[in-house]
């Protein structure tokens, strides 16, 4: 596949074929049927060796596996909410435990005793003094009643009373019943591997054989199935279930290719050397563990944390100085989730970052591109393959602007339209870098060669006028031209030779228009060698992700882009598009070192367009302000213990006052306790420079839903 061309259709309505290999980009070995129509494609994806096989996966036990309902953030396999109660109970030692509960049963035994009796005769007093007569003189039946009923109220209130303040509960969680399961049923609790045969009983392709599908079930059955080949069946088969008419050639295209059915177009089914830290049933990938700290909710404390494209969604801005754990405890790991999740075939992958950030190996992504290494196989596409000049002219202008410059943006955006729009007009294509700086610089040549291809295209009336603007606006001290001709300058350089050719001559250029395929695609910037390059086209295809996911008719696939150093690629144009990303089910991870880095006039809205926010350890005070004003204050019980002198008495307590300050040389005093609700900042800008330990960071989240979770302090080593 070229930038162009065919490929395989989908059924109408739905998001993608279901027997179509992903969202419409069949493999090689695919031969059902569809009716094809004409679209954008991406590069053809490198292919690539499956790697080594891990450790047999156990799929059964996997799909098995309790993912009960839970907040945003809270990794949900094998999740258990404890009760608050009981949590506090079991952090009780052995001995305090029985002790007390030992304790409480001796008196809880002679309250019985005691209570009983007492209580039968106060029923007997007020029998006598009422003049009832069974409880006066009751008969042997009526007494034997009596005294069972008083006795279930006694015991009733002994052990609501004395078995809640012995902690008898957890005496018999924690011990009794071990003991009875050994004692009474003479045999051992179920062991680890009993519960999990147990567990392998169930089928994970039973929807398949209810629906009708039980060859496709039964060829799956002898399959080594990894968690990524079941999502992505499961996937093709929902989408099956939606048109029967597809029900056949999901059985077929099963029945031929088994575990590796509907394979992602590079035929990868698994990632080298991929972390066991992902559930790709619900899409998620586990960061650490959220700490048990009364400033965490109780819901998340000691549960993990994970991140899930309905909190992605919202887009999330991380701020930590370098080796801080940024790149690879967030980075990294978010990059590997949407590349697995691509393989699967419910996202597509856009990580940016310098030739050196550690953002997985060249074997993770489909299409690697490195401008400035001659050994790049793929070129960008500077216009982002928009189908409107003046909207690609646009979003060049302001890339290539520098933050000093952006008074000029407006002036700079007409000048380039002035000169993209005749040219595509001209020869049906963009101008590459060294056409459209020749033309800005306002070179006679190559303005004569626009002219004559605009009378060839007879398209010259319409563009007179923007031709002639530009000639008055050349050797101006003001001309936008000359700024944006020299800008370009720096992207015409022989170490970017091809890479952005746009006459077919140069690399395969990769566009953001592929945002509704499975890809996995990884930028290289050249930091080192091209350092203002770089942040031009950081700049660049951050504001062509947010305008292409934005657009995109098919939004069935998560977009996902994660950019390792993005101080240079945020404008105030891109930070109102990450607003729009909510909806458009794409979503940003953004990383700074510190925030002034960042024009001051767009720190704030910055914070207000995104939903999710982190702060690693040692960032500065003044970063921490802007976190601690976003993250607000909440109410906290407050205890303050007031000392003043001792005056109460008569002689004597004043006279031994008195005596006692002599002998010791201290003086009486009175404690007095006052406790009351106040609001407190949840994280101070201090707290958030100077306290946060190693490893771990304070994180909030936004899910796409609205629901928030507050702060919270998360060991991402864990």
């Amino acid at each position: 596949m070229g930038m162009g061309g065919t490929d395989g259709g989908r059924p109408s309505g739905e998001g993608a074929g279901p027997y179509m290999g992903l969202d419409g980009a069949r493999s090689n070995s695919e031969r059902t049927t569809a009716t094809p129509h004409t679209r954008h494609t991406p590069p053809t994806p490198m292919p690539h060796p499956r790697p080594p096989a891990r450790a047999r996966f156990d799929l059964v036990a996997w799909v098995a596996a309790p993912r009960p309902e839970a907040a945003p953030g809270v990794f949900r396999q094998g999740y258990r909410q404890l009760d608050p109660d009981r949590a506090e109970a079991a952090r009780v030692p052995t001995w305090p435990l029985l002790l007390r509960a030992g304790l409480n049963a001796v008196v809880g035994w002679f309250a019985y005793l005691y209570g009983t009796q007492l209580l039968m005769y106060l029923l007997v007093w007020f029998g006598r003094q009422t003049g009832i007569g069974p409880l006066a003189e009751p008969s042997e039946a009526g007494a034997m009643f009596t005294l069972l009923v008083v006795n279930v109220i006694t015991v009733s209130v002994v052990i609501k009373v004395f078995g809640r303040m012995g902690r008898w509960l957890e005496v018999w969680r924690r011990y009794a019943v071990p003991l009875l399961s050994r004692t009474v049923t003479e045999e051992e609790p179920a062991s680890a591997e009993e519960k999990a045969e147990a567990v392998r009983q169930r089928d994970p392709w039973a929807g398949l054989r209810q629906g009708g599908a039980v060859v496709a079930a039964g060829r799956l059955d002898g399959e080594a199935v990894g968690d990524v080949d079941y999502v992505r069946i499961q996937r093709a088969w929902e989408s099956a279930q939606a048109d029967r008419a597809f029900l056949p050639a999901f059985v077929e295209q099963v029945s031929l290719r088994g575990a590796a059915a509907f394979a992602h177009p590079s035929e990868a089914r698994e990632l080298p050397g991929r972390a066991e830290r992902h559930d790709l049933l619900l899409a998620q990938v586990r960061l650490g563990t959220a700490q048990d700290v009364p400033k965490n909710p109780p819901a998340h404390r000691s549960a993990g944390f994970a991140l899930d494209p309905a909190v992605l969604g919202t887009s999330l801005l991380a701020v930590g100085p370098a080796g801080t754990g940024k790149t690879a405890r967030l980075a990294r790991p978010v990059a590997e989730a949407l590349c697995l999740q691509a393989l699967a075939g419910t996202a597509c992958a856009v990580v940016i970052g310098s030739a050196e950030a550690d953002l997985g190996p060249d074997d993770w992504y489909d299409v690697v591109i490195a401008p400035g290494h001659a050994g790049s196989r793929y070129g960008l596409d500077l216009y982002g393959a928009a189908q409107d000049p003046d909207e690609a002219a646009a979003r060049l202008a302001e890339a290539l602007l520098p933050d000093e410059l952006t008074a000029r943006a407006e002036t700079a955006r007409t000048a380039l339209q002035q000169m993209v729009g005749p040219f595509h007009a001209a020869f049906g294509r963009y101008p590459g870098v060294r056409e459209l700086r020749t033309l800005l610089a306002g070179e006679p040549e190559a303005l004569e060669s626009l002219v004559k291809g605009l009378r060839a295209a007879g398209r010259l009336g319409s563009y007179e006028r923007d031709l002639e603007h530009r000639e008055r606006q050349r050797g101006r001290a003001d001309d936008p031209g000359a700024l944006l001709a020299d800008r370009l300058a720096l992207l015409d350089r022989p170490a970017f030779e091809g890479v952005f050719a746009t006459d077919g001559a140069g690399r395969p250029p990769f566009a953001m228009r592929v945002l509704d395929h499975p890809l996995r695609v990884r930028v290289k910037l050249p930091e080192r060698s091209h350092p203002e390059a770089a942040r031009m086209l950081s700049r660049l295809l951050v504001g062509q992700f947010v305008q292409a996911a934005g657009a995109r008719g098919d939004r069935s696939l998560f977009a996902g882009l994660v950019v390792d150093d993005a101080s240079s690629a945020l404008d105030i144009g891109i930070v109102r598009g990450l607003q729009r990303l909510r909806g458009a089910n794409a979503g940003v991870v953004l990383l700074l070192r510190t925030l002034v880095d960042l024009p001051e006039a767009l720190r704030a809205p910055l914070f207000g367009a995104v939903g999710c926010r982190a702060a690693f350890p040692g960032i500065a005070p003044w970063d921490g302000r802007l976190f601690s004003e976003a993250w607000g204050t909440h109410l906290v019980r407050e205890t303050a213990v007031t000392l003043a002198p001792d005056t109460s008495g008569g002689i004597v307590r004043r006279a031994g006052r008195l005596g006692r300050k002599a002998l010791s040389g201290t003086t009486a005093q009175t404690e007095s306790v006052t406790t009351r609700e106040v609001e407190r900042l949840r994280w101070s800008p201090s707290d958030l420079a100077h306290a946060l330990p190693a490893g771990h960071a304070v994180l909030s989240l936004t899910a796409v839903s609205g629901e928030q979770v507050p702060p919270l302090l998360v060991d991402l080593r864990d």
